[in-house]
């Protein structure tokens, strides 16, 4: 599903959900591990989270920055400040010190955090949205449709209500074919492929990408490919969006703008 960029602009321009003006409570570098092995998993797996004061039976968004799995920080993007929604913002740790089945492990770890203590801030634990950009969208995808990493923390993946995969690498991540001195221009899919675990029981599926002509790579298509597994393997919620004129970078602006619509909506 192609946007046009004037149109995303004008969307994008408007506040199509009214913020809240209520005071937030905000909680900074909670761990989310139980055990930690080392003062390098204790400096990243930590998150921290915003809630309206007032919040009661609220959705719950986790965000995954990008970064190739090599850098980044956590931050509450500025279009989730003051939604009616608990939003939660997990670092993890980072290649070449972690590899990266713990990098996954981390987010699965994360997400699983947010399941088991969400609600004491106010969140619905039946309504967890999983989202984020880049190396952040591989991530969710990843714990998302391979059920096992959530497995391991007694989280069936099925319970996250969507996944918001912003501009996600479908194929084998590049940093793990960089860990086994593979070119990050030979595609490879393996059981670190998003794409690999294509199933019809996995949540609903959002796929947003920028410009085929603009993105990173082959990140469109990688999307495109994935949307097609899905829907092949009897998937009926999957929705591939591609905004014309937006590159890997500025994507999220229209793309949050669907995400919250998809969140808020009425039912």
């Amino acid at each position: 599903m192609r946007y046009f960029m004037l149109c995303c602009l004008l969307i994008c321009s408007l506040s199509i959900f009214a913020q809240s003006k209520n005071a937030t409570t905000e909680k900074n570098n909670i761990p989310y591990r139980e055990k930690v092995k080392d003062a390098y998993m204790k400096e990243r797996c930590v998150l921290d989270i915003q809630a309206p004061a007032s919040a009661n039976k609220l959705p719950i968004i986790v965000w995954f920055h990008g970064g190739g799995l090599t850098g980044g920080d956590k931050r509450i993007p500025a279009t989730l400040n003051n939604q009616p929604a608990i939003v939660i913002s997990a670092n993890y740790r980072f290649s070449p010190k972690a590899k990266v089945e713990d990098i996954i492990d981390d987010a699965a770890a994360a997400v699983a955090w947010a399941f088991e203590h969400a609600s004491a801030y106010g969140g619905d634990t039946s309504r967890i949205y999983v989202a984020g950009h880049s190396a952040g969208g591989y991530l969710l995808a990843m714990i998302g449709l391979d059920k096992h990493y959530l497995a391991k923390y007694k989280i069936d993946a099925n319970r996250i209500a969507a996944l918001f995969s912003f501009s996600c690498q479908a194929i084998t991540h590049f940093t793990w074919r960089k860990e086994h001195n593979i070119s990050d221009k030979q595609a490879i899919v393996n059981e670190f492929a998003p794409l690999y675990h294509a199933r019809a029981d996995a949540p609903p599926l959002y796929l947003f990408t920028g410009d085929r002509e603009l993105e990173m790579l082959g990140r469109y298509e990688e999307n495109a490919y994935l949307a097609r597994m899905m829907k092949i393997n009897g998937h009926t919620k999957t929705k591939l969006y591609e905004f014309d004129g937006f590159n890997h970078n500025n994507m999220p602006i229209p793309a949050f703008e669907i995400m919250l619509q998809e969140i808020f909506k009425k039912k």
